[in-house]
This record gives C-alpha cells, structure tokens and sequence, in this order.
C-alpha cells in the first residue's frame, strides 16, 4: 500500500473515532474526551503504520511499542483523572461560551473542533509512518539514543502527571497552584516532556531519507503549546481561577524545569 494512502486511511480511521467521541459529547456535555481521542488516536495510527509500512520488523516494532505505550499511559491518565466522574475541564467551557456570546451554534463549531484534532493527528503520527518505513534490519547506536530520550519523557510526564494528581486529590490544596515535585521547577513539566517525546521520533529516523519529515511533529506540537491550545491557555485559566499563580508565573520557568528566578526586591 503507497505511503499517501496509508495516511489518508489513517486519517479516515481517527476521523470515525472522532466522530463517535463527538456524539459522545453531545450526550454528556464533556468535552474533554476529545483530549482522551487525540492520544488514543496517535497511538491508533502508530500500531496502523507498523502494521502495513514497509520497512524492517524492528523499525516498526519499535514505533509500535513505543508510539503505542506513550499514546495508552496518556489517553488513560486523561480518561480517568479529567474526564470520567469530573466537571469539564474550565478551557473547553470557556471555550463554549465564547461560542454562545457570539451567538455561534455551539455543537458545529465542536463538531469542527473535533475533526480537527483528527486532522491534527493524522499530521503529527507522520513521523511514526517514517520510522515504520525504515529499512535497517538492527537498531542503529543512535536509535538506542531516542529509547533513552522517550524513556526520559515518559518517566518524567508521568511523574509530573502523578504528583499533580495527588496533589488535587488534597482537600487542603483546593484552590491554590502545585509546586510539589517536578512543578516547582516548571509551570507546565507535562507539557516539557510531552515535548520531549516527539524527538525520539526524529533521533531514530536520523540517517533515513525521509527524517525531514519527523520534523513536523515537534514543530508542531511546539506551535500548539506556546500559541494555541496549551499554555496561554492553561494560563488564563489558572489566573481566574487561583489567587496565588501570579507569584507561581513570577518565580517559576513557564516550560523547560529550571531553578526558581530571583525575585527582585520591591521599591
């Protein structure tokens, strides 16, 4: 099967999946499981490109379990620590009613939401199709390199992802910002290494005619962080909703861990 029909089937694939998540929405008012979609489906169309690509059995293998275990751990985290039995998450309700003050229709504005995400996917899963296309019969020195890297990112992100989660299971702590752990060295650690997993792909495929390709993704995700989805807007929630951010903003790095910045006295 050519490489542009294996996309264009993988993005009919996560398209459906979005779709039914979409009704899903429709029926709970949560939007929030469109975050559960994104993950699930990367780790989809990873073990899809595995499956059909045409290079060796260990490239694909490794994009398989690797793409495939990052993309579990994160839909799963989602699923049960913002989705099931909790409010929808604050960005998505302001995000609706934006929607209802411009006199918008609120379910095809989500709707379109949606199916981006699965474009969106389709995009950022190209470097898996790369590494499952690669012909080398043994893993390169370099690709042991990018399963450090990844294991890095995933230990991290689920560390930071824990901590948090402990951390609003406190009844004491409601209202006020994380600076446990991983958190007093960066307001978004999550989204550090969530980051730094999409340069595995570029490291294993480093060498391979089509690496230029795996540049997307970090690219990518790096455009979705800083200018749209991620941090502004988990910012501007944060600012609403807790009294004490605006010290954590001052005296904390806002992405790459890093120690505490000197606060300059007043006067």
């Amino acid at each position: 099967m050519g490489t542009v029909a294996l996309v264009l089937i993988g993005w009919g694939i996560v398209a459906v999946m979005m779709l039914a998540l979409w009704l899903v929405q429709r029926a709970t008012g949560d939007a929030g499981v469109v975050d559960v979609g994104w993950s699930a489906g990367l780790g989809i169309l990873a073990v899809f490109y595995a499956l059909l690509g045409g290079g060796a059995p260990v490239q694909r293998l490794v994009v398989a379990l690797l793409a495939g275990i990052w993309s579990v751990r994160l839909a799963l985290y989602v699923l049960f620590n913002r989705v099931l039995g909790k409010p929808e998450d604050g960005r998505y309700q302001a995000l609706r009613k934006g929607w209802v003050d411009r006199g918008a229709n609120v379910q095809t504005r989500l709707l379109i939401f949606f199916e981006a995400q699965g474009v969106i996917d389709a995009v950022m899963s190209i470097p898996f199709l790369v590494v499952a296309s690669i012909g080398w019969t043994r893993l390169r020195p370099w690709q042991y390199v990018a399963i450090a890297v990844w294991l890095v990112a995933i230990a991290g992100e689920a560390l930071a992802d824990r901590q948090l989660a402990r951390f609003r299971a406190d009844p004491t702590t409601r209202g006020t910002t994380c600076r446990r752990g991983v958190w007093s060295y960066s307001r978004h650690p999550n989204y550090f290494f969530e980051w730094l997993h999409w340069w595995t792909y570029v490291v294993l495929a480093a060498g391979f005619v089509w690496w230029p390709l795996t540049l997307v993704s970090p690219v990518l995700i790096s455009v979705f962080l800083f200018r749209v989805t991620g941090i502004p807007a988990t910012e501007r929630q944060a600012l609403r909703s807790r009294a004490d951010y605006r010290d954590y903003q001052l005296s904390t790095s806002v992405f790459v861990p890093w120690f505490h910045k000197r606060r300059r006295p007043a006067g």
